[in-house]
C-alpha cells in the first residue's frame, strides 16, 4: 500500500504552504486522497511527481 502523508508533511515535503496544496487539490493539479473524516492525505507518488518537476524547472 502507497504511503499517504498529512497535509503538514505534504507541504514540509513540498516545499509551500498548506494552502497552496489545498488550491492545487482543487484545480487538478495534484490527487489528494480523503479518509473516512474528510481530512486530504497526499500520496506518496503525488509528491514525487511535484518534485520532480520542480526539480527539471530549476
Amino acid at each position: 500500500m502507497e504511503r499517504l502523508y498529512t497535509m503538514k508533511e505534504a507541504s514540509k515535503l513540498l516545499g509551500v504552504h498548506i494552502r497552496t496544496i489545498q488550491k492545487w487539490d482543487k484545480e487538478g493539479k495534484i490527487r489528494c486522497v480523503r479518509t473516512v473524516g474528510g481530512k486530504r492525505r497526499v500520496p506518496e507518488s503525488e509528491i514525487k511527481r511535484i518534485l520532480g518537476i520542480h526539480e527539471e524547472r530549476k
